[in-house]
C-alpha cells in the first residue's frame, strides 16, 4: 500500500471534444489515425494527472482499435477513465465517438488502453493513490486491467 488516500474512478474522468478540420485529414476527408491517437494520449494524461495529482508520462498505448472512420466536420469526443492502478502506473481506458456537426447519430469509432507512470520531481516513478471502486462494473474493469498489466510486464520481461 502507498499510504495515499484512495481516489474514485469518477474523480479522474476526463473528456475532450474537437471538431475535425481539413488539416486533420487526408485529401479524401478521412481523419488521420495519428490525430485520433494524439488526442487519446492527451486525454489519458489529464485523467492520470487528476488521479495522481502530479506529473506522469505515457508508458504504453495498447489495444487501439479503430472501428469506423472519422471525417472532416465530425465532432469527436474522447472519454477517459481509470480502470486499474499499480504501484506507480495507471491504466486508462479511452472511448472515442463521433457525430456529424450538423446533427446525426453518435457512433463509436475507437477505443484504446493507455498506461501512464507517475513521476516525482526528479523524474523517477512515484507511488499513486489506490483506486476506490464503487460498482461491480468498476471492479470487473479493474480485474481485467490487472490481467492486462500482468501481460504487459510479461511482454517487457522477454
Amino acid at each position: 500500500m502507498t499510504g495515499l488516500p484512495p481516489r474514485t474512478v469518477a474523480e479522474s474522468r476526463s473528456t475532450a471534444i474537437r471538431l475535425m478540420l481539413p488539416t486533420d485529414a487526408n485529401f479524401m476527408g478521412n481523419v488521420f489515425g495519428g490525430q485520433i491517437l494524439a488526442e487519446i494520449d492527451r486525454v489519458a494524461y489529464v485523467a492520470a494527472t487528476r488521479h495522481c495529482r502530479g506529473n506522469c508520462v505515457t508508458a504504453s498505448i495498447d489495444r487501439v482499435d479503430f472501428r469506423a472512420p472519422v471525417h472532416v466536420s465530425d465532432v469527436v469526443e474522447w472519454a477517459a477513465q481509470l480502470t486499474f492502478v499499480g504501484t506507480t502506473s495507471m491504466e486508462i481506458w479511452i472511448r472515442v465517438s463521433a457525430e456529424p456537426l450538423q446533427g446525426g447519430t453518435r457512433r463509436p469509432v475507437g477505443e484504446a488502453f493507455v498506461t501512464m507512470v507517475a513521476l516525482d520531481a526528479q523524474g523517477r516513478p512515484t507511488p499513486v493513490p489506490p483506486l476506490d471502486l464503487s460498482s461491480d462494473e468498476e471492479r470487473r474493469r479493474y480485474s481485467e486491467g490487472q490481467t492486462r498489466a500482468a501481460g504487459r510486464r510479461k511482454h517487457r520481461a522477454r
